[in-house]
């Protein structure tokens, strides 16, 4: 085997290994120092969801979707294509509901929190926009039949770049959150509390999967490399 395929499978191994821990440890946060989960009946405990959800949908599986053609390189493209398609729907669900309960723990709130004055927030919606977009065009260039192989090669740079670039932005807006929760509802954080802690790992633990991510991404060794029937399928494709 390529020693270059046994340094992916480890960083592989270790990525999931990190995003694991990362929504355990988010949960736990939020069980043990926030209240745990909550409806719209308790607009302070439903906020909770948010940074479970984005954690989940808009980081985890954001970053598991974007490693999929290299994790998996020996299935077939078109499966990946519908794969990387339906990681990243998931994803959107969440994310959607996470900032459906961030608007209604503010909006319920008495009295009410303004909405979208923090850069985090500011961030966060571009990330999510890029996102929906990049989904959008991807969907479009990729899965829905039509598109000229040529306007494809042209597209998948930008498509990769965007991709990363979203990826990024939101692990940057999700360090925004945590350090925006930290001051608002840890008075003594400054002290380091065990609530202060593991907020604070858990943003090394989003810097540490990122990293891995976009490594293992962009690492050139580590590219899918096209198998026979993804060759016949761009002839059928093409025909």
């Amino acid at each position: 085997m390529d020693p270059s395929l046994i340094n992916f499978k480890v960083l592989y191994v270790v990525t999931q290994l990190c995003g694991l821990t990362m929504i355990v440890l988010v949960g736990t946060w939020i069980g043990e120092h926030f209240g745990g989960l909550a409806g719209t009946d308790n607009p302070k405990q439903e906020f909770n969801w948010h940074p479970l959800f984005m954690t989940i949908g808009f980081i985890f599986l954001y970053g598991n979707s974007i490693l999929i053609y290299r994790g998996f390189r020996t299935t077939n493209k078109k499966t990946l294509k519908l794969t990387h398609a339906s990681i990243h729907m998931a994803a959107f669900i969440l994310t959607v509901i996470a900032l459906k309960t961030v608007f209604d723990s503010h909006n319920l709130a008495n009295p009410p929190i303004p909405n979208m004055y923090s850069l985090h927030s500011w961030l966060g919606l571009s990330a999510v926009l890029i996102f929906c977009l990049q989904y959008v065009a991807g969907f479009m260039a990729f899965l829905v039949p039509g598109m000229k192989e040529n306007y494809k090669i042209a597209l998948m740079p930008l498509h990769i770049y965007f991709g990363l670039f979203g990826f990024v932005l939101a692990i940057a807006s999700a360090l925004m959150g945590l350090t925006e929760k930290a001051v608002f509802a840890i008075p003594n954080y400054s002290e380091l509390p065990s609530s202060g802690v593991l907020t604070n790992i858990i943003g090394v633990l989003y810097v540490i999967f990122g990293c891995l991510v976009v490594y293992l991404a962009t690492e050139p060794s580590y590219k899918r490399k096209p198998l026979p029937e993804d060759t016949a399928l761009l002839s059928t494709s093409n025909q």
